[in-house]
């Protein structure tokens, strides 16, 4: 990007971001299921479940974290579909503007409110008895990989948002993201699953992510999981990326 486009996108940051203080309850709601899936599974499936640890919240929370940003980023994709709709784009682009920060605005936004339900959840955890003896790079490589994903599932949610026809179908494109997890390491290691869902398990992005966050927490060796998890975020990343700049010039064409 340009420094002409940097501050465009600045500019729509700001812009997005006081939509969003203004409907505060979007990221209540998007804190809020994460946090009773963990207080349901600790507290009332914790003791059933084994894995390996006596600190099930330790185990679980990495999960937690990719659910709750697989929710949040359904908001982005129906924030960008209003604006489609409510033509306010069309005023945009009659002003002297790099036209992709309009999309960038969102994205940002994304990564902010993200970020506060991220450290709110975490905050929660630490209550529960979530503890982790990382050290500082190990916390910024849990935020960094966070980053990534985040900003993965928002270039498809804006695709999703440029493709949509309805509002619910805008933020409908979550619901699989947010099921993914369920199917994973998350919540129970995949060794206690049957054969065809093990290999599906072991074979999808969250797994890898989720095992690399819980590695860096528990400052264990990530082995080539981090490998795993980065080449799916940035791939995810670069394809969506790619393909909502195509589907953004074909909208305002």
């Amino acid at each position: 990007m340009s420094t002409h486009a940097i501050s465009d996108a600045r500019v729509m940051l700001k812009r997005s971001l006081r939509h969003v203080t203004r409907s505060l309850d979007t990221i209540i709601t998007v804190t809020i299921m994460p946090i009773a899936f963990m207080l349901l599974f600790v507290y009332v499936f914790g003791g059933a479940i084994q894995t390996g640890t006596d600190n099930y919240v330790n185990y679980l929370l990495p999960g937690i974290l990719l659910i709750a940003i697989g929710s949040g980023v359904a908001y982005t994709s129906y924030r960008l579909f209003n604006d489609l709709k409510s033509g306010i784009f069309e005023r945009f682009h009659s002003m002297p503007i790099a036209r992709p920060s309009v999309l960038w605005g969102h994205v940002l936004t994304s990564v902010v409110s993200n970020a506060i339900s991220v450290a709110v959840i975490v905050l929660v955890a630490l209550i529960m008895g979530f503890r982790s003896s990382a050290g500082v790079l190990a916390w910024l490589a849990v935020a960094g990989m966070l980053v990534l994903f985040t900003l993965a599932l928002t270039w498809i949610a804006v695709i999703a948002a440029l493709s949509a026809k309805t509002q619910d179908g805008a933020a409908a494109f979550s619901y699989p993201i947010i099921f993914l997890p369920f199917v994973s390491s998350a919540f129970v290691p995949t060794d206690s699953m049957p054969g065809p869902v093990r290999a599906f398990a072991e074979n999808q992005p969250v797994t890898s992510i989720v095992n690399t966050i819980r590695a860096l927490f528990e400052q264990q060796p990530v082995s080539s999981d981090i490998w795993t998890a980065l080449a799916w975020c940035v791939g995810v990343l670069l394809v969506a990326y790619v393909v909502a700049l195509a589907a953004y010039r074909r909208k305002i064409a």
